[in-house]
């Protein structure tokens, strides 16, 4: 087990291996495919180790959301952990991701993220100092000019925002 949440590390990662770790450890959202990550202007992704073992993965893209600006914005798109990780892992990794794309994406302003109502409360971003701004009141995004397969989740999320 994991003694302290400063034993892990953080290392960007290709996409097609943090879309499959993803759907190991995700509580709720496990299909993302990579194809969606890398066509996007800007992207990067990251595992989190202890020792040589990968226990957590995080997807950051350009936002899903058309309307944020993809030139000074960058999305949480998931983070996934394994059960080893202890308390605070998500906080501390969340913190050391934000140190490591401040320096590969100087352009950035603002960073955002969406919380599931229904499976979790936004501590992780509470306690990083983010701002919560919107919440959406759920429902499918299918429309007749862009038609989904598969709706995942349609319940209410907040939208959390962290100013680079």
């Amino acid at each position: 087990m994991i003694e302290s949440v400063k034993d892990i590390t953080i290392e960007e990662t290709r996409a097609q291996i943090a879309c499959m770790l993803n759907e190991l450890w995700h509580s709720r959202l496990p299909d993302i495919h990579w194809s969606n990550v890398v066509r996007n202007k800007k992207y990067v992704c990251y595992v989190f180790k202890y020792k040589q073992a990968i226990v957590g993965t995080a997807i950051w893209s350009s936002p899903v959301a058309r309307r944020l600006d993809p030139l000074t914005t960058l999305e949480l798109r998931r983070m996934a952990l394994s059960d080893v990780c202890p308390k605070n892992t998500a906080t501390y990794t969340l913190s050391q991701m934000i140190k490591s794309i401040r320096v590969k994406f100087n352009d950035l302003t603002k960073l955002i993220s969406y919380q599931d109502t229904e499976v979790h409360s936004g501590t992780i971003y509470k306690a990083a100092n983010w701002t919560e701004t919107i919440t959406n009141p759920g429902g499918e995004w299918s429309s007749p000019s862009r038609p989904r397969d598969k709706v995942q989740t349609s319940v209410p999320k907040v939208r959390w925002e962290y100013s680079l």
